[in-house]
């Protein structure tokens, strides 16, 4: 990022970090991100002490047994890293509320990011609107940041390339990944391709909705136009099941965890509350 990009974004970073940082402390808090996490290390085998080993590895039983001094080996849990999919097509702009779906996505993002750093998990970013965002799976918390809040400024009028960017990055990934996307799943293209990437890797699709979209009960059906493609639809006024028919459903026999978030509603207990249950299920599965 250049340095007048992160310039510009100086006023509002403090404020996004202490989102992020509020959001990071509760869900940090009991909560496994995936099947891979667990202690930081995990004893592995004890071996005669070497000069140079540290004190602190010392094992007293075995010294004690033996005679001889010996220490402790671990090893270490390898974290897998953690991309963030958001979504920053036009739909991702539209609101009737004090919040956008993007802003929402993308407080949820910096928590979600903090937390994995604090859990040291290396954390990636994937703009998948047209504005090409790629930042590869790091510590550092201050590029995430910066990404995250340069994310803010993208336009609004850009077009959905979910599909397209998920593609691609498939075939990046050369080990086991984690990948959160965060979209209004808007793009029919984004289903099959995410679909694809869940079964080599541990998935999950939060999808985020403004109050306009929960239905207009008793207004029949409504003439609009989709706002990324121009095309003219008919909407159904009074709520109807799409979600649960056309993205719940299929993502979950895809095993993907997905969980819907309304911008105009809390949503900080309920994700928490939904990753401990998932992490619940991964350690029961094991």
């Amino acid at each position: 990022m250049a340095t007048s990009d992160v310039a510009a974004l100086i006023p509002q970073a403090k404020q996004f970090e202490i989102l992020a940082r509020r959001a990071a402390d509760s869900l940090s808090y009991g909560t496994d991100f995936s099947p891979s996490l667990g202690p930081g290390v995990e004893y592995l085998q004890s071996r005669p002490y070497q000069i140079g080993d540290s004190i602190r590895a010392i094992d007293w039983r075995a010294t004690a047994r033996t005679g001889k001094p010996w220490v402790r080996e671990y090893e270490t849990l390898r974290q897998i890293p953690c991309y963030l999919l958001i979504d920053t097509s036009t739909s991702m702009f539209v609101t009737s509320h004090s919040v956008s779906k993007l802003q929402t996505a993308l407080r949820v993002a910096g928590g979600l990011a903090l937390a994995c750093l604090d859990q040291v998990r290396p954390v990636g970013v994937l703009g998948i609107g047209e504005t090409d965002i790629h930042v590869q799976p790091t510590l550092r918390r201050d590029t995430i940041m910066q990404w995250l809040l340069q994310l803010s400024a993208t336009g609004q009028n850009e077009t959905t390339n979910t599909g397209e960017r998920i593609r691609r990055l498939q075939s990046a990934l050369n080990s086991m990944t984690m990948l959160i996307l965060l979209s209004d799943l808007h793009d029919p293209s984004a289903m099959p391709a995410f679909k694809l990437l869940a079964a080599r890797h541990d998935c999950i699709a939060l999808q985020f909705r403004d109050p306009a979209e929960r239905g207009l009960p008793a207004t029949g059906y409504v003439r609009g136009m989709e706002a990324e493609t121009g095309m003219q639809v008919n909407l159904l006024g009074a709520g109807t099941a799409v979600d649960s028919e056309t993205v719940i459903q299929p993502l979950r026999r895809a095993r993907v965890d997905h969980m819907l978030i309304d911008t105009d509603r809390p949503w900080l207990a309920s994700l928490r509350q939904f990753l401990r249950h998932r992490g619940a299920n991964t350690r029961s599965a094991r």
